[in-house]
């Protein structure tokens, strides 16, 4: 075919392309070739290439035929969109001269031109329709400048307002097919801010009308739905779709704001905002304290049925009241001790779910109260903490430690209080951490900052007070303990053998019994307090020690070899006093140990000794009451020299 093809040339001669057909077929020539003329070949490319020209003809014409009707499509469509483009001119002036009559027709009197009137005033809604169904149209053929002429046209004519209103709902038909409707609202107007100006005049205008149809309709309808159905069942859950739902609803706003939407787009958008929260932002902070009070009760109730323990009553009032500054004032234990056996009372798991609870009702309160009510409801939310936490918990720990502490007198007393210590300290670094991070920002510029101080300062004080009578009458059973230990362990045979010459040198039972308990508690409150606290007391637990063995060796009286035993007590109890790591300890025992030397000092040399650095500056009759001590003291010579 492509053979056939190449035969023809322009101009068409018939006779010259049979010459030539017959010239390119081998035995086609009559004369001069290199074949010799063959009639039946010739014919036979005859009659095939005449079957190529049939099979060429018929698909020209097909082409033909193709290109015909295309054509004539072609030739449709622009007719088509002639007529259209002059129907749309005709619209524009019937729009124009229609617009002009109703204008006039407004200043003609109604008894006159009643009718004529009604027919220019039927008219204008007649052509106003077909204009808000030709602008539909276009919006759902996503003809952008179709409806923008449309629009222009309009825009003189009262149904203005109508064709945006059905822009932004034809805007929003499919828009919301995710699962987050927020999210769905944001691409939304994000896809309107980039087309609005090219089909609208106001385009900003637009847009607000299409953010407050949302807010309003959607996002009130979405939110209402979410929080209507737990709000009265669920108060946990509620308070948890109301925050999670006024956040997604302000990082809604917060990306609107980059958008054009005239003067004062931060207050548009809060008071859409208010219109969808403020039935549920009313009462928010009672919904919150309520829960708080019923969920911290749980928390603590629960913890102390899983203790097997009924709390018991502290009591209040006069009588309480009186109790209290007794007990300040003389540290008697009042009421009858009870057996905690060890339980102090105090959980750290349960404070932690009570802080955690609090933070999270912080957190709500930050972002859902007022900014003119935050300090106060945040003050609420504070004093409801220290109700459950610091007073029905720790402080009925510290009533039921205080209660749990033995008299000084008794015997082999389980000293659980310093426990109760330890866990009230740590409670208290968590309590002043939140305080600090999720309380105090919320109030710092507010006069709610000093009553929230003060309570604070009130409450420690409180906490520190039974703290420290507490540790008081703990080191008073401690220094019972030694009592008692010593009372069973020394005799008086230990500091006046009566074979004077069988006495190995070396400290006491009663002294290794001592120091052994003495160590342990030591250990125990530096493993109940921290900071200047331990020293404060391990230095009182020091200066009671001292007293109680100094009154100890004073009850003895001492021969030679007694006395040497005595200072090998009192350097073991000196051993024991460096552990406390308080000077003013060690300088007491160092006393005491020079002290012990006038028991075994030689008369002639007891002046010089209480001269000596360490006991130049004390009392005379401190000097004399350990000489006394001596079983020579009555002795002429040692009265003598001591005179």
């Amino acid at each position: 075919m492509a053979t056939t093809a190449e035969l023809f040339e322009e101009p068409f001669v018939a006779d010259e392309y049979i010459e030539r057909l017959v010239w390119r077929t081998p035995g086609g020539g009559s004369r001069g070739g290199p074949e010799a003329f063959d009639p039946k070949r010739l014919l036979e490319e005859f009659v095939n290439h005449i079957q190529e020209l049939q099979i060429m003809d018929e698909r020209i014409q097909r082409k033909v035929e193709k290109l015909e009707q295309q054509c004539q499509k072609e030739a449709k469509e622009f007719a088509k969109k002639v007529q259209e483009l002059q129907k749309s001119n005709q619209i524009k002036e019937a729009a124009d001269i229609i617009q002009k009559l109703h204008l006039i027709a407004q200043e003609l009197p109604f008894d006159r031109f009643s009718e004529v009137k009604s027919k220019i005033a039927s008219k204008y809604h007649d052509l106003e329709c077909q204009l808000i169904q030709e602008f539909t149209s276009a919006q759902r053929r996503g003809e952008i400048s179709r409806m923008r002429e449309v629009a222009a046209v309009l825009l003189h004519f009262k149904g203005y307002s109508h064709c945006v209103d059905v822009y932004i709902k034809q805007c929003q038909e499919g828009a919301y097919l995710r699962n987050d409707i927020f999210e769905d609202a944001a691409i939304l107007c994000q896809r309107v801010n980039k087309q609005v100006g090219d089909i609208f005049s106001n385009p900003e205008t637009v847009l607000a009308k299409l953010i407050q149809n949302v807010f309003e309709i959607k996002l009130q309808s979405f939110v209402k739905d979410q929080l209507e159905e737990c709000r009265k069942s669920d108060a946990e859950q509620y308070l948890k779709n109301l925050y999670d739902l006024y956040t997604r609803t302000t990082n809604l706003s917060s990306k609107l704001m980059e958008f054009n939407l005239g003067t004062d787009k931060q207050t548009f958008l809060s008071k859409l905002i208010k219109s969808i929260f403020i039935s549920y932002l009313e009462n928010y902070i009672e919904v919150e304290t309520g829960y708080l009070k019923s969920r911290s009760a749980m928390i603590l109730q629960r913890y102390y049925d899983s203790k097997n323990h009924q709390k018991r009553s502290i009591g209040t009032g006069g009588i309480q009241d009186l109790k209290e500054r007794i007990r300040q004032r003389t540290n008697l234990p009042l009421g009858p001790s009870i057996d905690t056996h060890g339980e102090t009372f105090l959980s750290q798991e349960v404070v932690v779910n009570l802080l955690q609870e609090t933070k999270q009702a912080f957190e709500r309160c930050h972002r859902l109260s007022d900014p003119s009510d935050l300090p106060r409801n945040a003050f609420r939310i504070f004093t409801i903490l220290v109700e459950f936490l610091c007073i029905e918990h720790i402080d009925y720990a510290l009533e039921t430690g205080l209660a749990g502490i033995p008299s000084s007198d008794s015997r082999n007393a389980n000293l659980y209080f310093l426990d109760v210590v330890q866990q009230a300290n740590t409670i208290f670094h968590l309590f002043d951490k939140q305080f600090n991070d999720h309380l105090m920002p919320l109030i710092s510029s507010s006069p709610k900052l000093s009553e929230c101080l003060q309570k604070k300062k009130e409450i420690i004080e409180q906490m520190e007070m039974k703290l420290d009578t507490g540790i008081d009458r703990t080191l008073n059973c401690m220094i019972g303990q030694m009592k008692h230990i010593l009372a069973a362990e020394q005799k008086k045979t230990d500091f006046k053998p009566e074979d004077e010459n069988n006495v190995l040198i070396q400290y006491t039972n009663a002294c290794v019994k001592v120091c052994a308990y003495v160590r342990k508690q030591v250990e125990k409150i530096k493993n109940s307090m921290d900071g200047k606290n331990v020293d404060t007391v391990l230095m009182e637990l020091g200066v009671r020690f001292h007293r109680l063995i100094y009154e100890h060796l004073q009850q003895y009286s001492y021969s030679c070899m007694g006395g040497m035993l005595a200072i090998c007590d009192v350097a073991e109890y000196r051993k024991c006093a460096k552990d406390f790591k308080i000077p003013l300890v060690l300088q007491l025992f160092d006393t005491l140990h020079a002290l012990c030397n006038l028991l075994v000092v030689a008369p002639d040399n007891l002046k010089q000794v209480c001269s000596g650095e360490q006991l130049a500056n004390l009392d005379k009759n401190i000097l004399h009451s350990f000489v006394q001590l001596r079983a020579d003291y009555r002795s002429a010579r040692l009265a003598r020299h001591f005179s």
